[in-house]
């Protein structure tokens, strides 16, 4: 599984979360997006890394910019250490 953060510009309220949740949600191979709407961080977990591209069209779709990739953290074990457990 990988975590990865986007972060995105343009959001301003919760309906904006929800259309980017929406439209990155219906990435393949996408199993969660979770929008922090202060931040404009969009954290999206998937079995396998995504292409950009892909999220950036979806993000586009939503009305917004995606602005870059923050951070991806490769997930193993269920957790983001693969130790069962995180700090």
């Amino acid at each position: 599984m990988t975590v990865t953060t986007y972060q995105v510009e343009g959001m301003t309220c919760g309906h904006c979360v929800s259309s980017v949740t929406a439209e990155v949600g219906k990435v393949a191979g996408v199993s969660e997006v979770q929008v922090d709407l202060a931040s404009g961080a969009v954290t999206v977990t998937s079995a396998a890394p995504l292409d950009r591209a892909l999220v950036e069209e979806a993000v586009t779709e939503a009305g917004y910019e995606l602005a870059g990739k923050v951070e991806l953290l490769p997930q193993a074990g269920g957790s983001c250490c693969g130790s069962g457990g995180c700090h």
